[in-house]
């Protein structure tokens, strides 16, 4: 079974798993085993879209009528 999975993350929490994807491609270069797919997935963490989010600014010389 092969399937997509979506989840929102925020810089902070994008750098944590940055962080222990790393972590766990080290431990693999030490055991020398293959980092192929730890590489593969860090590299479309890195490249993943960033959504922009648009905070509406208060205009005191705009009337809601």
């Amino acid at each position: 079974m092969e399937g997509k999975a979506r989840i929102e993350v925020d810089e902070y929490e994008r750098n944590i798993l940055i962080r222990a994807l790393n972590d766990l491609r080290t431990s693999l270069l030490a055991e020398n085993r293959p980092t192929d797919p730890v590489d593969d997935l860090m590299v479309r963490i890195y490249e993943a879209k960033t959504k922009r989010h648009r905070i509406a600014e208060e205009r005191p010389d705009y009337e809601c009528r």
